[in-house]
């Protein structure tokens, strides 16, 4: 009775010899030769490769940012206590990787996937390298649909198609973030999924972000991938390349994804912060010379594939910030060349409450109506001009009023638009009460109410609207509004006039 479990044992122990691999084993080692504020000097790694994930031995990790011709340059993702020279670094053989798929989604992780909502660790095995090449010209489609933002400036005067990378840039404080924030909110019914990147904000800032987009219900389509700030500037690095990798995940599958990169520009702080310290060549405003290449190979990720590829596409909304209106900055201009237009925002609009702020003379859409719905571009073939020659004229009739009747009339007509134009934070219009209220404008309807009223029109447009069934035809984006469906958006913006 005693000896069954001694054999029991004798035979685990003889099958785990029989199984165990004889023979030799290597393992490439390096060694920390200097550390300087989230970066680390190696050398001894000759079959290291860039973005390989390194372990130190106080389990810390980092991934390969620069190789040189005896050391490697490490940025870590991990704090960097306890680590100090002479001690060994060890191979994975894996580059830096990231997890991806259906888990992620309404969950708010850094950009290694790690949970920072005090849930548990999503549940997902499947993982893609942070960094990847962009898919070539035959693996692209044309970008040829729209994708509603809820802003009728914007979607009106500077459509945005799935697969296009628009820009968003001006000066602090001016709603550069509410713009994308109104974007992510918009796709609570559409079947885009969101990813927002916070890189280096602040984190009362973020978490504004994600209670504003939970509390109105689009948590649940939507990541966050966090960078803090205060956090290592490897993290802050990865951010972008790992949540276009997530985002990728999804668009291989045929699906679009609208991702928000917030915002570049403390991304080339930190790309800038690590070159320093890796003793590289500074360029212009102390910038390495692959600045260019560091953000033109992480925007190429986004786009429109083929059919024969996935069909899926990633819209990409990267966000720059300038100092004191100067559009010709170094990273500002570099990422005006990369994307596919820009959205500028004025700290004078802003200051004069015209929100969202965003200057109709200096903003453009290189993608424009050929991503714009048919009944949009019907109604809104003038809108961008009038507006224009109204904010010119504004500027002189400050002078004195202009004498002929014809210049007094765009000025009335301007502030009509100004009016439509303007619209409340995480307010998104549907298209088909974007489609009225423009429809209106061009017909007059609107000539002859106080510009104030538009405000509380906007409000009560959309319910009455939504439950007429004449217009099911415009929510599926037609390529011609008919003269039938154009009187009755007529009719229902008088009916919401008289009711208000």
């Amino acid at each position: 009775m005693t000896e069954a479990p001694h054999e029991a044992a004798m035979d685990a122990l003889k099958a785990r010899i029989a199984g165990a691999e004889l023979g030799a084993s290597a393992q490439e080692r390096g060694a920390v030769i200097g550390l300087a504020d989230g970066l680390a000097t190696v050398s001894g790694l000759p079959g290291v490769f860039l973005d390989e994930e390194l372990i130190f031995s106080t389990g810390a990790r980092g991934f390969v940012l620069a190789l040189e011709e005896t050391t490697v340059q490490v940025a870590l993702i991990d704090p960097s206590d306890g680590i100090s020279a002479g001690q060994p670094v060890a191979r994975t053989g894996q580059a830096v990787s990231v997890p991806v798929g259906e888990a992620l989604l309404g969950r708010v992780v850094d950009p290694l996937g790690r949970p920072l909502d005090d849930r548990e660790l999503p549940e997902t095995t499947a993982r893609l390298p942070a960094e990847r090449l962009a898919p070539g010209i035959i693996e692209r489609d044309f970008v040829n649909q729209p994708l509603e933002t809820g802003l009728l400036v914007v979607d009106a005067l500077f459509a945005i198609g799935r697969g296009q990378r628009e820009l968003i840039v001006g000066e602090r404080q001016t709603g550069k973030t509410s713009i994308a924030v109104d974007a992510i909110l918009n796709q609570r019914e559409s079947d885009v999924i969101c990813i927002y990147v916070a890189i280096g904000q602040h984190a009362s800032a973020v978490a504004r972000v994600i209670d504003t987009v939970r509390s109105r219900g689009a948590m649940e389509r939507t990541i966050f991938v966090v960078a803090e700030a205060a956090g290592e500037p490897g993290l802050r690095w990865l951010a972008p390349f790992s949540a276009t990798s997530m985002a990728e995940a999804y668009c291989e599958t045929g699906r679009d994804v609208l991702i928000v990169y917030d915002d570049l520009t403390k991304h080339a702080a930190t790309h800038r912060e690590l070159a320093l310290l890796a003793r590289q060549p500074p360029g212009r405003e102390a910038y390495p010379g692959d600045i260019f290449y560091l953000h033109a190979r992480l925007l190429e990720r986004s786009g429109k594939r083929s059919a024969k590829r996935c069909g899926g596409s990633i819209t990409a909304l990267p966000i720059a910030e300038i100092d004191a209106g100067n559009l010709s900055a170094y990273i500002p201009t570099n990422l005006i060349s990369i994307s596919d237009g820009q959205i500028v925002t004025s700290a004078a609009l802003f200051a004069a409450n015209q929100r969202p702020a965003i200057d109709v003379g200096l903003s453009v859409s290189r993608v424009g109506g050929k991503a714009q719905a048919g009944a949009m571009k019907a109604v809104a073939g003038r809108v961008r001009l009038d507006y224009a020659q109204y904010l010119e004229m504004k500027i002189f009739s400050r002078f004195g009023g202009f004498g002929d009747s014809a210049s007094a009339a765009r000025l009335v007509r301007g502030e009509w638009i100004a009016a439509l134009l303007a619209q409340h934070r995480f307010a998104p219009l549907p298209l088909v009460a974007q489609v009225a209220l423009l429809a209106a404008l061009d017909a007059g309807v609107l000539d002859k109410i106080d510009p104030g009223r538009i405000a509380a029109l906007k409000g009560v447009l959309p319910k009455r609207l939504g439950g007429d069934p004449r217009f099911d035809g415009l929510r599926a984006l037609p390529d011609a509004l008919d003269d039938d469906t154009r009187a009755a958006l007529l009719e229902a913006v008088r009916a919401a006039l008289e009711a208000e």
